[in-house]
């Protein structure tokens, strides 16, 4: 069991390295980097609580407390007693965290990454639900209890969303196409992170993944892509509509 568990959490990096030469330790440092590399969060971000983070991996609150051990060990993150663990810093010069540069996929036009993000997720999405992994879906679950569990923190539901968007990524079975659509989700993720944090939208976020579940738990290929399909169309909306409220600056 603790072997198939190490497993599905490197296939979840998209790193694509063996755990014969890494521990899972190292497994989510390098997700906890990726998720700032990739804008979830911030310089200056708090970082939610070792119990949230190990719910929202899945994952010990040991294996976490050593994860930002090796981030702060490198700067990236500021670890003080008495208060919460920071993000410090954002220069991953000599890390590979996992993920491509951030500014290349934010530098195309929001409708050709939502256009090319649907095409490619629909694709990876109905080929995840043919052969859906019952340990994946296992661990889908799991992470709508952790999504309920912060309908009010944006910051530690746009943890969760990653997990849970990666994990149904992964399980399609083509790691480059998992890779592509990765990249893509993290599109603009400074204005997600504000779009995310409207009133209402976590919530309808949540009920997005919760049909994607049921979707997915039937193996319903037809079901899965239309599920996925309406959640990037309300996300392609909200990011339009902020873009919209602040003239298409990024701040």
């Amino acid at each position: 069991m603790l072997a198939a568990h190490k497993l599905l959490l490197d296939k979840s990096t998209g790193l694509g390295r063996s755990l014969e030469r890494r521990t899972i330790k190292d497994v989510i440092a390098d997700k906890l980097a990726a998720l700032i590399a990739s804008g979830v969060m911030e310089v200056g971000d708090e970082l939610p609580s070792e119990r949230e983070l190990a719910a929202a991996l899945s994952v010990s609150r040991e294996t976490v407390r050593g994860a930002i051990q090796t981030l702060a060990a490198k700067g990236i993150l500021e670890v003080a007693h008495g208060t919460r663990t920071r993000v410090a810093n954002v220069d991953f010069s000599g890390m590979a965290v996992g993920i491509t540069n951030r500014l290349n996929v934010d530098s195309y036009d929001l409708d050709w990454v939502h256009g090319a993000r649907l095409l490619i997720e629909q694709q990876v999405v109905g080929d995840a639900a043919e052969k859906f992994p019952r340990e994946t879906l296992e661990r889908l679950h799991r992470s709508l209890r952790a999504q309920a569990a912060c309908i009010e923190d944006p910051v530690q539901f746009l943890i969760c969303d990653r997990e849970f968007h990666v994990a149904i990524y992964r399980a399609c079975g083509n790691p480059l196409l998992a890779d592509i659509v990765t990249d893509l989700y993290t599109y603009m993720m400074d204005h997600r992170r504000r779009a995310i944090s409207q009133p209402g939208t976590i919530a309808q976020s949540f009920a997005d993944h919760q049909a994607i579940v049921a979707a997915l738990e039937k193996r319903d290929r037809v079901a899965a892509m239309a599920a996925f399909a309406a959640h990037e169309e309300r996300i392609y909306t909200s990011t339009r509509n902020l873009l919209a409220q602040t003239g298409g600056r990024r701040r």
